[in-house]
């Protein structure tokens, strides 16, 4: 299993938000843009979750 980049992940995001507030960015491109920015946003979550319960963790 590869190991999740947390710091790669939000900088992906940040690259989708400014392609799909770009006027040049068509409509049929932008529904696969949010697509992966939503799986993207799942994966950030979880990890974040997954860290905060082992620093929890007694």
């Amino acid at each position: 299993m590869e190991k999740f980049d947390y710091g790669a992940a939000v900088r992906r995001l940040e690259e989708i938000a400014k392609t799909v507030e770009d006027p040049a960015t068509g409509i049929d491109d932008i529904d696969k843009y949010i697509k992966e920015a939503g799986e993207l946003s799942e994966r950030c979550r979880r990890y974040l979750r997954e860290s905060r319960e082992k620093i929890q963790q007694p």
